[in-house]
């Protein structure tokens, strides 16, 4: 008897333990529960542009100059940011509450540049920014629209601002498994169409009119014909290579390698008539040399403005 009547106050008593308030269990799931229930902080960000520097379009890397805000409406710590697309130069801190922090800063920062419409290109100058340790689950982002915007000083030195957008999206790390909240300030910018038409097109076009002369005169004066085709002909590769000598080599054709390309095309048919009316006077076949010349005349103008208005379509 007093065998079972031990064997009752053992289940008992181990009952007691494993379900006892101390027990490891409990401990388990009790932080998971409070997990579950936090959610992420939210801190309000605003970015005040006062200064932009000087874009380098060989490699996308620009200076800029602004104020940086946080507000949370409970205490935070969302001084632990980083530059994405670059390094802050110098930081200075202006405010430092627990729920609202102000900083200055100056950053080098880069971004990725698409020439394909160079020179009537237009770019994105972008502020990423993230916190270093505190992923999406823990803090997020949001934009104050109240704080944000750009100085009416601002000026960048050869381009037009075409105004800015703020707007914060999620960065997912794959190789690590975690998300950021991110934080994007773009600028918009153009570069001058007067610049680009004045310094880029007009003396390209001047150069192609001037070796187009060069079918106004008969097919006898076949050497100043020469004279003036080849020599326009150099001077459009020239102008070529000047033009695009501010841009890195991109793996890509740009609008204006397309234009010069049309100057090209028309020169060297221009060239190429004039070596095809030399031949038939030498040939002493003088009313075949009119027929081209006459054909030239008249196709060689169509040729050059046909190209030149499907290039632009295609822009």
């Amino acid at each position: 008897m007093w065998k079972i009547v031990l064997s009752v106050v053992s289940a008992i008593a181990f009952l007691a333990i494993g379900l006892g308030p101390g027990t490891s269990s409990v401990r388990a799931w009790g932080p998971i529960s409070r997990e579950a229930n936090e959610q992420p902080t939210v801190v309000k960000v605003g970015v005040y542009v006062l200064n932009v520097g000087k874009l380098d379009t060989s490699t996308g890397a620009f200076t800029i100059d602004f104020y940086l805000s946080f507000s949370c409406e409970k205490p935070c710590e969302p001084g632990g940011f980083e530059f994405a697309n670059g390094r802050a130069t110098s930081i200075d801190k202006s405010v430092d509450e627990p729920d609202e922090k102000f900083y200055r800063i100056q950053a080098a920062l880069v971004s990725n540049l698409n020439l394909s419409r160079y020179p009537f290109d237009r770019h994105d100058l972008r502020i990423q920014m993230e916190d270093k340790i505190q992923t999406s689950k823990t803090q997020v982002y949001q934009v104050a629209m109240e704080d944000t915007g750009i100085d009416p000083a601002v000026n960048l030195v050869g381009w037009n601002l075409k105004g800015w957008d703020a707007q914060v999206v999620d960065h997912h790390y794959t190789i690590y498994g975690t998300t950021f909240s991110a934080y994007q300030f773009t600028l918009h910018i153009q570069r001058p169409v007067t610049a680009a038409l004045l310094k880029s097109f007009l003396p390209a076009i001047t150069i192609v009119l001037a070796g187009l002369l060069a079918l106004l005169l008969t097919p006898d004066k076949i050497i100043p014909r020469l004279t003036i085709t080849t020599g326009s002909l150099t001077g459009a590769v020239l102008f070529h290579l000047n033009m695009t000598s501010s841009i890195p080599p991109v793996g890509y054709v740009t609008f204006a390698d397309r234009f010069m390309i049309v100057n090209y095309v028309v020169l060297a048919t221009t060239l190429l008539a004039t070596l095809v009316a030399l031949r038939y006077i030498d040939q002493k076949r003088n009313e075949a040399a009119e027929r081209v010349h006459v054909s030239a005349m008249v196709a060689v103008p169509l040729l050059l403005v046909g190209l030149h208005v499907l290039n632009f379509l295609l822009r």
